[in-house]
């Protein structure tokens, strides 16, 4: 018996297909979702998914979102979702330098840039925690 997934983002379906598992990072902590699991409506954080076909696992950095599961089909709605393959972990290492340098010189009350820097640092963050999960490397 498998899953039937897909991962949808505002601008493109990351992924669509059969799954033997499904792991996430939720608000109450990562879970994983096999056939036959109950019905859930979930809330995700930024972090790794990751899709078991098999031998084979896909591995996919997300950001917030939702999951739903129900009967045997799990939806994943999301903000970010990107393979580890399309993560460039030299350009993501530089938008992370940039981005810290950018809060460092930034004044606080200047809430929009501060905002925007800081969602850069995240992000860069978790594509750096993704690939460089893939490569047994740490951040």
């Amino acid at each position: 018996m498998k899953l039937k997934l897909q991962v949808v983002t505002p601008e493109k379906l990351a992924f669509t297909g059969e799954a033997d598992g499904v792991s996430l990072p939720t608000k109450s902590g990562q879970i994983t979702i096999l056939p036959r699991h109950i019905a859930l409506v979930s809330t995700i954080k930024s972090g790794a998914l990751v899709v078991k076909q098999g031998a084979e696992e896909v591995l996919m950095a997300v950001h917030g979102g939702f999951v739903e599961v129900k009967n045997d089909e799990v939806l994943v709605m999301t903000n970010l979702a990107e393979r580890v393959e399309e993560i460039d972990e030299a350009k993501a290492e530089a938008a992370r330098q940039e981005a810290q340098k950018r809060l460092q010189e930034l004044d606080k009350a200047d809430n929009v840039a501060f905002a925007d820097a800081a969602a850069l640092l995240e992000k860069s963050l978790l594509q750096l925690k993704v690939v460089r999960r893939k490569y047994n490397r740490h951040l």
